[in-house]
C-alpha cells in the first residue's frame, strides 16, 4: 500500500515538471533585425512607430531622442534553483532632428555592457563643529524635537 502512495506520488511531482526552457521576454521582439530597416535621413518617425511600436523611453531632457529595449531572460537547468540567465539584452537609441527624420542610431547589445567599477574612496564632511552651517543645522533640530522649549 505505502509503495503504490508513494509510485502515485512520483508520478505526480514527474508529469509537473517542466523540462523545457521558460523564456521570458520584455520590450521590442527582434530588435537588432528591426534596427537595420531604418536608415538615417530617410525613416521618419512614422516608419519608427510603424516598425517598432511605441518607444519604451523618452529622454527627459530632450524629446527628440528616444529608446527603444529588448531583454530576453531564461531558466533552464533544474541546478541552478531558479536563477535567471540573461540571454538578449539590446538597446536601441534614436535621435530625431525637430522635423521628424532619424539623424543618428546606435545599436547596443549585450557584448557592449560595461560593468562599473565605483571608487571606494570617501570624502570626508566639510562641516566642523564650529561651522555657522552646522550651529544653524544644530539649532534647527533641537527646535524640532523641542518645539515649545520645555526639555531645557
Amino acid at each position: 500500500m505505502i509503495k503504490n502512495l508513494l509510485l502515485i506520488i512520483s508520478i505526480i511531482f514527474i508529469t509537473n515538471c517542466n523540462l523545457n526552457r521558460v523564456e521570458k521576454n520584455h520590450g521590442v521582439h527582434d530588435l537588432e533585425n528591426k534596427q537595420l530597416k531604418l536608415i538615417i535621413n530617410i525613416s521618419n518617425k512614422n516608419d519608427i512607430l510603424r516598425l517598432l511600436g511605441s518607444p519604451s523611453i523618452k529622454s527627459d531632457f530632450d524629446e527628440n531622442i528616444i529608446f527603444y529595449i529588448e531583454r530576453k531572460t531564461s531558466t533552464n537547468s533544474l541546478k541552478s534553483l531558479g536563477k535567471k540567465k540573461l540571454i538578449i539584452n539590446n538597446v536601441l537609441m534614436l535621435e530625431l532632428n525637430n522635423r521628424g527624420m532619424l539623424v543618428k542610431k546606435e545599436f547596443l547589445d549585450k557584448k557592449m555592457m560595461n560593468k562599473v567599477n565605483f571608487s571606494k574612496n570617501e570624502t570626508g564632511s566639510q562641516l566642523t563643529k564650529n561651522s555657522k552651517i552646522y550651529k544653524f543645522i544644530k539649532s534647527l533640530r533641537n527646535k524640532v524635537n523641542d518645539p515649545l522649549g520645555t526639555k531645557r
